[in-house]
């Protein structure tokens, strides 16, 4: 039987975007250009349906590999994105954060993220959470760092170790695990995205190239997500 489950925290692997460039017989930055009205879409119908956190893997840890002119080009994009935004942004309360080993960008495009959540900070409407140098196995490294420091300060015994020890040590501790992580442009995996948060996450994925996702595609996406029974493990949930 279905359940309306809630849904308060979104997250995306907006993925497809050099795919869709080739499909036009354009070059690669002209599908992360494509994909700005994606983000638009999935920031006003998120704001709408009043999801608390829209989470989205912009740039990876793994994505400093690229060619240095795309990595160059993404973190100018980056900067600009937030510029032409903000205005808008701000005006519909839109809270902007970021999760990530942000000490790796550039100080350009870092100046312009910082001074954006702390001029939107205080809003009260959608949490916009940027994944920039983001890596699943990163976050988990960093927080095994944090514990093995407490650890060696004496603050901590190895024996007080929990779930939600090291769930307190991620980067966002006060966000909730995300209930449905949708990937575009038909690939099926995680790529590193959210790895300790998504262990019950639902999945969901399409065909449809990033810069191609729009409104109509993300209210799929949320009537699957109210047609599934979310199991968490217990005896409950499982009947």
């Amino acid at each position: 039987m279905a359940v309306d489950n809630c849904l308060t925290h979104v997250a995306i692997i907006m993925d497809g975007n050099g795919r869709w460039a080739r499909s036009h017989g354009l070059k690669r930055i002209d599908g992360h250009k494509a994909a700005e009205k994606a983000i638009h879409d999935a920031v006003q119908y998120c704001g709408e349906m009043g999801v608390e956190y829209l989470t989205l893997y912009a740039f990876s840890t793994e994505n400093w590999k690229r060619p240095k002119a795309e990595v160059l080009f993404i973190m100018t994009l980056l900067k600009s994105f937030i510029k032409r935004n903000i205005d808008d942004l701000d005006g519909n309360r839109v809270r902007i954060r970021a999760t990530g080993r942000l000490d790796d960008l550039p100080r350009g495009p870092l100046k312009e993220l910082r001074n954006a959540m702390i001029r939107t900070g205080s809003n009260e409407g959608l949490n916009l959470i940027l994944a920039l140098s983001y890596g699943g196995r990163a976050e988990i490294t960093d927080a095994m760092r944090k514990i093995a420091l407490d650890i060696k300060a004496g603050r901590m015994q190895t024996s007080d170790i929990t779930e939600d020890t090291i769930t307190s040590c991620m980067y966002h501790p006060d966000v909730p695990d995300p209930d449905i992580i949708i990937r575009t442009s038909g690939e099926q995996r995680l790529s590193n995205f959210l790895l300790w948060e998504s262990a019950y996450s639902e999945l969901y994925f399409t065909d449809v190239l990033w810069p191609d996702f729009r409104r109509v595609d993300l209210e799929e996406a949320f009537k699957d997500y109210r047609s599934r029974r979310r199991r968490f493990g217990d005896l409950d949930s499982d009947r």
